[in-house]
């Protein structure tokens, strides 16, 4: 929910200037207040090791990755929906602020999305990063709520509606009524896992070992979590390890299937356990009004058939699911002191909860 971080010292005044940051695993989307979302680039730094100089962020690192010279590094700075480091973090997000805003004379405050389950470091590093980025102000919404907002979803209304928003690295799953979240979950099982299951399955079945960009494109192009009604291949290319010489092989759905199967059974199991808690006035809004999926993990053919068959509850996948968390973080630009005055922080939900 929008959260305002009073241990930051954050106000509820919005300016013109200010921003909504999807803070993702694999991606960051920037949405400027009056303008949409402006920015979406992978969650990539290249850094010289020898001089710590940044040589590029975003879509342009990204092509570096696994390609480097020794002196050249390509970091991923977000692991499993946190900051894995610090630094490199802080210095993206001060980056693409700098690409969206250009130069300004008054810095900008800025909402930005962090996990439905996060620990008050984890939360602090955020707005840490956040605020040495160049933010004037940060306010913290979580992720499914963000995801709700930016689907359509009316959250004010006294009406149960269940989010499934399957991330890059965390994957989080709520159910929201009155502007808040009556049950949730948050696990670190998502985009990155799946491709992490291509690359063990290849390896294993093939003797072959590909790179996290060719797993990233076979789980775009063929990748399925329900059988399809059609088999498709595509051919690939990766190391023997057998000969450590090139190899170019056919690769198809069912073997994609196959190799989802671990990580869709954990999140189908989460849906299933939030499920299970949620009061039974709010299990039948959510009979009634379907489960709506966002995240680009949720893009993978047949995941809204998967939880439909699994649950029984019809689901469908949001329009621009990979923009709905920014479009969400936008939305609450404009409402946020409005939403406030009703919610509390996460810290204090925290404490409640726990």
């Amino acid at each position: 929910m929008p959260a305002e971080c009073e241990k930051a010292g954050c106000h509820r005044m919005i300016f013109s200037s200010d921003i909504g940051i999807d803070l993702g695993t694999a991606s960051v989307l920037v949405y400027v207040k009056g303008k949409g979302v402006v920015l979406n680039e992978p969650s990539v730094v290249a850094v010289d090791k020898q001089t710590g100089k940044i040589l590029s962020v975003g879509e342009s690192a990204q092509k570096m990755l696994g390609r480097t010279p020794g002196n050249i590094v390509a970091i991923r700075p977000m692991r499993e929906g946190v900051i894995s480091d610090y630094e490199m973090t802080e210095r993206m997000i001060k980056e693409f602020i700098r690409k969206v805003m250009g130069f300004r004379l008054f810095k900008p405050n800025v909402v930005m999305c962090v996990p439905s389950i996060i620990t008050e470091v984890e939360e602090r590093a955020v707005i840490d990063a956040g605020t040495q980025a160049g933010a004037k102000r940060v306010f913290l919404v979580e992720e499914p709520l963000a995801a709700a907002i930016g689907a359509g979803i009316d959250i004010a209304q006294p009406n149960g509606n269940m989010i499934v928003d399957i991330g890059g690295g965390t994957t989080d799953i709520a159910v929201i009524s009155l502007g808040g979240i009556v049950e949730s979950t948050s696990i670190k099982i998502a985009g990155d896992k799946f491709d992490e299951a291509i690359i063990k399955f290849i390896r294993r079945k093939h003797n072959v070992l590909i790179g996290e960009r060719t797993a990233e494109e076979i789980k775009m192009q063929i990748g399925c979590v329900y059988p399809r009604l059609e088999e498709v291949s595509m051919e690939i290319k990766g190391r023997c390890l057998m000969t450590g010489l090139p190899r170019t092989f056919t690769v198809t759905s069912t073997e994609v299937l196959e190799a989802f199967e671990e990580v869709t059974t954990s999140i189908v199991e989460a849906v299933h356990t939030v499920l299970e808690r949620t009061p039974p006035e709010l299990t039948g809004d959510i009979s009634t009004n379907g489960i709506v999926m966002t995240g680009g993990g949720s893009l993978i053919w047949g995941f809204d058939k998967l939880i439909a068959a699994k649950t029984g509850i019809p689901t469908h996948v949001a329009e621009e699911a990979i923009s709905c968390v920014a479009y969400g973080t936008g939305k609450c630009l404009d409402q946020l002191a409005s939403m406030q005055d009703g919610t509390m922080n996460l810290s204090r939900r925290r404490q409640m909860m726990g």
